[in-house]
């Protein structure tokens, strides 16, 4: 935790309109994260696991870049070793005709009543519903991202009255064996192999790197975003002090 104020105010939150706010996905962190946790145990060492989690969130990070690119019209080439999930993504969004509000990509949005602050990836149109679209690049979709979507959901229900739907759209790409049909996932630098039925002493002959999108839909927001609000009382709770030497709370 920062001791100094401006640091708290700059690691955790956004000034908007001239108030401070604490962001969305700092408030979210107060949750355990029992994958995150398995994750570590599985390693060798915790500096292992920090390495392998912070290139695992650069390559994340430079997709969600592109994706958010190309929902504004960007046609900029990516990097080779994250094009597979970049071509997967537009043979997506052109087969399932998703259209997207390009002032709303990447925009701070803030809930004055509840007094926390966000940035969502985008509003769009997907099958004639109009909602929260949230990029992840996870290897699966977490529970935990609906606390997410439905702080982003309540801070633009009142703005936007046709408002319905929140989705999760997941960007992954992994590879097959041609021979027992074991999937493998490199992400962050570290070999997952799931074997799918195949072989467990097949010598994998892996095919070339395939995009993957999967698109979950999540349209009652309400429990989940009560569900927020108590992780933020938990979170205010945790950081009493520096939240108290900001004005945040008294």
């Amino acid at each position: 935790m920062a001791n100094n104020g401006d640091n708290f105010k700059d690691e955790h939150g956004y000034i908007m309109n001239g108030a401070w706010y604490p962001r969305v996905t700092s408030i979210i962190n107060i949750k355990a994260k029992p994958a995150l946790y398995r994750f570590y145990g599985g390693l060798n060492s915790f500096a292992e696991g920090e390495m392998i989690k912070q290139k695992s969130a650069d390559e994340g990070t430079l997709v969600h870049e592109f994706a958010e690119k190309i929902l504004v019209g960007d046609e900029s080439l990516p990097p080779a070793y994250i094009q597979p999930s970049i071509d997967a993504l537009r043979r997506f969004l052109e087969q399932n005709k998703v259209h997207v509000d390009r002032d709303w990509v990447e925009k701070r949005i803030v809930h004055y009543k509840e007094r926390y602050a966000g940035t969502i990836d985008a509003l769009a149109l997907i099958g004639g519903k109009f909602g929260v679209l949230d990029i992840k690049t996870s290897q699966e979709i977490y529970r935990d991202y609906n606390l997410q979507t439905a702080a982003y959901f309540a801070s633009l229900s009142d703005e936007f009255s046709t408002l319905q739907t929140r989705w999760i759209l997941r960007i992954d790409q992994t590879q097959k064996c041609l021979n027992c049909g074991a999937v493998r996932r490199t992400k962050g630098g570290r070999e997952k192999i799931r074997k799918n039925g195949g072989d467990l002493h097949c010598q994998h002959e892996w095919s070339e790197m395939t995009g993957h999108i999967e698109l979950k839909e999540s349209p009652n927001w309400k429990e989940d975003f009560d569900a927020f609000l108590a992780a933020k009382k938990l979170w205010e709770w945790e950081n009493e002090s520096p939240l108290k030497k900001i004005g945040y709370l008294r």
